[in-house]
This record gives structure tokens, sequence and C-alpha cells, in this order.
């Protein structure tokens, strides 16, 4: 007997790879992922003009990079979905490797854009952003590390992601970059929680957590500034938050109209970190709560997957993938309207951005692969085999 999850058929053996891999494919969330590219192009279509025209550039030039980038996720984002899950643990330990290295040469080799954090790779005609790729293979090797302690006579595999962890959170806050550190921080908890980690630990980690934002408070002025301008009381209006706020509240239920918004002649990054804020003035609460659903669509479904999972790496790595992919926009959305504090992180999918766009087909791709239906023994049956 087998357990399909969601009453996909079973891949036989024997079946041409593309439809198998239809087969067995979480068709629901595929469709939100596209879903999000299309309104990342749309709202991009507005929010990328200004800043076109402000520095000399064709009108549509951001736009028709962003689609030929969205073109290249997409492209990734399927291939990776078609590999077994032994197969994207190789090439997240292979990709944590190479991202890790890159994340080391940042300060020799790497660039800030005049942004005061040194977080890219500048070729000239592209740039590179290490951490967005890091992100998804970090979550890939530790959960490989997680699950391979739980083996007889496994190695110390909590312990080398926790060291993982903690070595790659303080690279990432030296940039600064207190952001994707979070992220980072906060995809490794739900792997730990996942894995059985005690609550007593759980919370140690979380009061170390607090105390290095206390640090970092007080001895760097990037962070700080940050901080206290979330924690005022009053908003400068003539700041992205300030503009950000007007804007969604210009926009009401139904938007001031296509085209009408004025937000993306004020914010430098109205097409990246800020794009929530266009879509909230042109197209109101409407459209804000359609992509706030169609973020839901893809954890939800993807968690509501893993829970039939019996491999403990599958259930590990897809349950970071999906609490990071999740996070990432929450943060983005809550900065837009002041929940929390500024920390310059892209709407994947939806906000412009190579990096950003390319590294979520990756970590979508690897999420997809993870949470194709498999033959799986009935848990109850697993149980009784084991009392009998």
């Amino acid at each position: 007997m087998t357990e399909m999850v969601f009453g996909a058929a079973p891949a036989r053996v024997g079946d041409p790879i593309l439809p198998r891999w239809w087969r067995t494919i979480d068709r629901w969330s595929l469709t939100a992922v596209m879903m999000l590219f299309g309104v990342g192009l749309l709202l991009g279509l507005a929010a990328s003009v200004p800043l076109a025209e402000k520095n000399g550039l064709p009108q549509f030039y951001y736009v028709t990079r962003q689609a030929v980038f969205g073109a290249v996720s997409i492209v990734v984002m399927v291939l990776i979905s078609m590999l077994s899950p032994a197969q994207v643990r190789r090439l997240g330990v292979i990709g944590f490797g190479a991202a890790f290295v890159s994340l080391l040469l940042l300060p020799i080799f790497g660039t800030d854009f005049g942004k005061g954090a040194v977080r890219w790779f500048s070729f000239g005609f592209a740039s590179v952003q290490p951490s967005e790729f890091l992100k998804p293979a970090f979550v890939v090797a530790c959960a490989w590390a997680m699950s391979a302690a739980q083996q007889p006579a496994g190695p110390p595999g909590r312990a080398i992601s926790f060291g993982a962890m903690v070595v790659v959170v303080l690279l990432l806050a030296l940039q600064p970059d207190f952001g994707q550190a979070s992220l980072v921080l906060f995809s490794w908890g739900v792997m730990y929680f996942v894995g059985g980690a005690p609550f007593l630990l759980l919370g140690g980690i979380a009061g170390l957590t607090a105390m290095g934002g206390w640090i970092a408070y007080h001895s760097s002025e990037h962070f700080a500034r940050r901080i206290d301008g979330f924690l005022s009381a009053d908003i400068d209006p003539r700041t992205q938050i300030g503009y950000a706020t007007n804007a969604i509240q210009e926009g009401g239920f139904f938007g001031v109209g296509v085209g009408e918004g004025t937000v993306k002649w004020s914010l430098p990054d109205a097409h990246t970190d800020f794009i929530i804020a266009v879509a909230a003035e042109e197209y109101g609460l409407v459209l804000v709560a359609v992509i706030i659903v169609l973020y839901c669509t893809v954890v939800m479904r993807s968690m509501a997957r893993l829970t039939a999972e019996r491999d403990p790496f599958v259930r590990l790595a897809g349950a970071g993938l999906a609490a990071a992919f999740g996070v990432q926009a929450l943060i983005n959305m809550g900065v837009a309207v002041r929940l929390l504090p500024a920390k310059g992180m892209t709407l994947p999918f939806v906000s412009y951005g190579g990096s950003s766009v390319i590294a979520s087909g990756i970590a979508v791709g690897a999420l997809l692969a993870l949470t194709r239906t498999r033959p799986q023994g009935q848990i109850g049956e697993i149980l009784g085999r084991r009392a009998s």
C-alpha cells in the first residue's frame, strides 16, 4: 500500500521525464510562482520607467532585463524541480561551498555601489550578490548535516550546522547585511525546531540573538540609524519609509489607477525593495491581497505536502526553504508598512534584480523537487511494523 499526497498518481518506472514531472509536481505552487513573476513584470512597467529616464536609459530598460532574468529563473526552477532529493542535496552542498567562498572574497573584490554595504561583485555589464545564492544552498547543506546526525553512528550534524550558521551570520553582519543574516538565522531555527530541538536550547539561541542585536545597535551606526528610525514616533515624509507609507495610504482599496501613482518618482528603490508600495498605490489593497495569497499558497502547500514526508532530509530542507521564501516576502512587505525596520530585502519574483530572481528560482525549484509526490508507506503501517 502506498500513500499519494493529494491524490496524485504515482510515477511509473520508465515514464518519460516530463509527464512524470507534471504528475508529481505541486501545480498549485508552480502556478502561484508564475503569477508572482507576472505581477512583477506588471509592476516593473510602472516602477522602473522613472529610474530608466533618470539614468538616461530606454524607458523599458529595466523591465526588459527583468524579463530576461525571469526567463532564466523559470528555466532553472523547472530544471531543478526535476531533480531527485539526492541530487538536490549534492547541488546544495556544492553550491554552499561556492557561495561561502564568494562571501569570503567580498571584502577584497566586492563593491557597495554607494550604499554603504559591500554586498556585490561588479562585472560592469552585471552584478552578483552572493548572499542571495547562499540562502538556499545553506538550507540544503544544513538539512543534510542535521539529517545525517539521525543515522546510527552519524556525524554531529546539529553542531556542524550550528557552527556554519554562526559563521555565515557573522560574515553577513560584517558587510553589513542584517536582513539576510536574520533570514539565514530564521531558516536555520525552523529546521532545528522541525528536527526536534528542545525548547530550552531554542530559547538560549533566541537570547544570544537578542544580545547580538544589542551589540550591533551599539557598534554599527548603519544598524542603529535604522532601528532609531523605526522606533521614532514621527515619520520623516522625505525618507523612503515616509514615501512608501503615504503611497499605501493613498492607494486605499482599489488604488489611484494604473500609471497614476507618484511614489515611483520619489523612491529610488521603488522597483526593488519598495515595489509593494507601487502595487498598493496604483492597484490598491486588492492586488496586495492577491500577492499575499500567492505567497501563502506556496508556503502552506509546501508545508502540507511535507507533513506526509518520511525522509528527514526532505522534511528539514523543504521546511527551511519554504520558511525562508515566506519570511523574505513578509519582511519586505512588513518594512513597507513600517511593521519592521528597513532591511533592504527584495520581494521574491516581484522585485527587480538578477541575483534575487534567479536565486529565488533556485530555491523554489529545490522546494518543488522536494515536495513532489513519491510513494511512501502509510504511517500506521510503519508504526505497526515497528510494534510487531
